[in-house]
């Protein structure tokens, strides 16, 4: 069912209108969670690459 341009954006403005904006405040805490799993992430795949390289190291010294 075609709707001419004036109905569609009517209908677009109804939607936004339904739309619950964050606070101020959750927009922050969101963010700055964001950043410490990012950050809790980046430090355990650093310490599995760690691991992975010493065992490496280990398994081929021993071998080698």
């Amino acid at each position: 069912m075609a709707t001419n341009p004036i109905q569609f954006v009517n209908q677009v403005r109804a939607e936004v209108a339904k739309v619950v904006w964050p606070t101020r405040r959750e927009v922050v805490l969101t963010t700055v969670m964001v950043f410490i799993m990012a950050a809790l992430t980046a430090v355990f795949f650093a310490l599995v690459d760690l691991a992975i390289r010493y065992g490496l190291q280990g398994i081929l010294t021993f071998f080698g």
